[in-house]
């Protein structure tokens, strides 16, 4: 199972500069979109529904806010949409596709440094209920925090940077800690270079020379996390500032 996870940053100018594409190319089972910025109802039925694919989208009451999706090649026993706090809910925050066997979820951390504190004290609850429920879940979006030094270039310079605030650190520590999640990506990929936003893109310098953060994660519990078989970043996408988290699972839908 290949689940992909991007961050399209405004779904509209994504589909101009070749989404869709990519998303036919790439070949998904289940691709997670965040940050569309577009009321789903506005959006044409190619990008609701492309072909082989099932559109499910949350919006954010705001226009041009927010909003997250999923598109799934098998249709999903049920969506739960929200988590049933307001900032989450009224801003299209978290989506999720229910299977036999796990969940799937797309999720949107507010990017806002204020936001952001007060979103992480109700899904830190959230969280640690979840790793003590015995249904298995992929939480793939972007988190706008780079955990590790090897997270982003430049770490020294950026310790009080929101993104890689002591606290916002703090808070991966538990999640990478004591809620026993993993992160995915790095139980392929242990090095740094590996980024998913850059700060200042431009378009005229190759992503890999410029510098980035990795700021989107797909994570898992342990037992999940041990079917994980390949991981990689699309660098080559440039629909968005976001550049596309790719896992391959040893599972079935």
């Amino acid at each position: 199972m290949k689940i992909a996870s991007i961050n399209v940053n405004g779904m509209r100018r994504a589909v101009e500069r070749g989404f869709l594409d990519w998303l036919k190319a790439q070949d998904a089972d289940i691709v997670c979109v965040q940050n569309l910025k577009t009321k789903s109802f506005e959006l044409d039925d190619s990008i609701l529904y492309p072909e082989g694919y099932e559109g499910y989208f949350l919006d954010a009451e705001q226009d041009d806010f927010a909003g997250v999706g999923i598109y799934c090649r098998k249709i999903p026993k049920a969506i739960m949409y929200g988590l049933g706090f307001e900032q989450c809910d009224n801003e299209g925050r978290f989506l999720q596709a229910d299977y036999e066997r796990f969940s799937v979820a797309s999720f949107l951390m507010p990017e806002d440094p204020h936001a952001k504190q007060r979103f992480i004290a109700q899904y830190s609850d959230y969280l640690s209920k979840l790793r003590r429920k015995r249904r298995q879940y992929i939480i793939a979006g972007s988190w706008y925090i780079a955990h590790k030094t090897v997270d982003l270039d430049h770490w020294s310079e950026h310790q009080s940077t929101p993104g890689f605030r002591p606290e916002e650190r703090a808070f991966m520590d538990q999640v990478f800690g004591p809620m026993d999640f993993v992160d995915t990506f790095r139980e392929v990929e242990r090095n740094a270079g590996h980024h998913t936003w850059w700060e200042k893109p431009d378009s005229d310098v190759p992503r890999k020379r410029q510098d980035g953060w990795r700021t989107d994660y797909q994570i898992t519990g342990p037992d999940i996390a041990r079917t994980v078989k390949s991981a990689w970043i699309d660098r080559d996408a440039d629909f968005s500032e976001f550049a596309p988290l790719i896992i391959e699972y040893d599972l079935e839908l």
